[in-house]
């Protein structure tokens, strides 16, 4: 099959922040989603009755809403859009006494006890997936950049999952499941791939490649759509983007922004230098599986495998590296003060740490980890 990849700027980017709704009492999870969407669809005017909102979607579970942004030039724009789009939604949840969360996970809420949007293809992914799908109880944040050329993407996506293990430490906000700390930093990481076509995404040498494996998954009926293959970074060949779907929901607007800086500035140097000729590095499959599983576990401690000779360094370090490299493509895209924020989360702590600390300074309760966590949404 032919798969076309549409036009777009090279660099553009959109983001896609996927909030829950918790009870405000109690911090438990609300399934009202419907309400919502139908209170932003008011709001927005001028849609008719089955246009979807351009900016507040529907998700899996009923006590989710995805705020999306359109196409941004800059990091800056997208920030101001979901701030906006959170304010409407607040506008409908606040008399409602629903509160917005974000994390990888909810602390306590059970994930099997949380309704299903009622539409078919959320139906046939849990009559397929069954217990795991159950499961999905989990919350992130994607980023799509524009690539130039549908040569690009593939190339991209590979680069894209060498840092897997610096966006998971960064992002990583769900050490809590059931109301149990996990140990892990990122819960929802192994979580979600146990999804059929979630998890690392395979590697292709050609574009032919990556279009004859949608094939035999169609074929085959594995998936319905290319939408259903939910990788950690994909091309998207409808928007002519790649997308790095790897973060944990997080809670701070300017957090995400900073995501967005990162992997804004990561394509266009990746861009730029296949422009000039330069061959993106593939990590041994196996070396991605074992950083995907070290960035989960130790979060911001993890000790990252760098390339395929093996060698070894703290994610930390590797990243003050890495935005030292970035500075001139950000002062390109405008996004400096942005991706400088990755510092701020460097010394302050990711999303994991914050919640244990949260949690240790109330006896464990983790409904305190919730309220914490909305405190922080309402800055944005």
């Amino acid at each position: 099959m032919e798969i076309e990849f549409a036009a777009s700027k090279q660099s553009t980017l959109g983001v896609e922040w996927e909030v829950a709704l918790v009870d405000r009492q109690t911090g438990d999870m609300r399934s009202v989603a419907n309400e919502v969407l139908s209170g932003v669809h008011a709001l927005h005017g001028g849609l008719s009755e089955d246009e979807d909102h351009p900016h507040v979607k529907q998700e899996l579970l009923l006590n989710t809403v995805e705020v999306v942004t359109g196409v941004c030039d800059s990091v800056a724009q997208a920030e101001a859009e979901l701030s906006h789009n959170l304010n409407e939604i607040r506008r409908v949840t606040d008399p409602m006494g629903v509160d917005l969360y974000s994390a990888g996970s909810h602390p306590f809420s059970p994930p099997k006890l949380q309704p299903v949007t009622d539409k078919e293809r959320y139906a046939k992914m849990i009559d397929r997936t069954q217990w795991w799908g159950q499961q999905m109880a989990i919350y992130g944040v994607h980023v799509h950049v524009g690539v130039d050329r549908r040569e690009k993407a593939l190339p991209i996506v590979d680069g894209l999952v060498n840092y897997q293990p610096h966006f998971q430490a960064l992002s990583a906000s769900s050490p809590f499941w059931g109301g149990e700390d996990t140990g892990y930093a990122s819960q929802r990481a192994l979580m979600f791939q146990q999804l059929p076509t979630a998890g690392l995404p395979y590697h292709f040498g050609a574009w032919e490649a990556f279009e004859h494996y949608v094939g035999d998954m169609l074929h085959t009926g594995v998936i319905d759509d290319i939408s259903e293959i939910r990788w950690d970074v994909r091309p998207v060949p409808k928007f002519g983007t790649v997308e790095m779907r790897i973060c944990d929901g997080m809670s701070s607007l300017q957090d995400i922004s900073a995501i967005a800086a990162l992997t804004q500035c990561l394509v266009h140097e990746m861009s730029t230098g296949l422009d000039n000729g330069w061959a993106i590095p593939v990590m041994p499959p196996w070396l991605r599986v074992e950083n995907k599983w070290r960035a989960a576990r130790y979060g911001l401690d993890s000790i990252i495998i760098l390339d395929q000779q093996g060698n070894e360094a703290l994610v930390t370090d590797e990243m003050y590296k890495i935005l030292n490299r970035l500075e001139p493509v950000a002062r390109e895209l405008g996004c400096s003060d942005e991706l400088a924020d990755i510092e701020r989360i460097l010394r302050g702590g990711a999303g994991y740490q914050w919640q244990r600390q949260i949690a240790a300074a109330n006896d464990g309760d983790l409904r305190a980890v919730v309220a914490d966590n909305v405190a922080r949404m309402r800055v944005a």
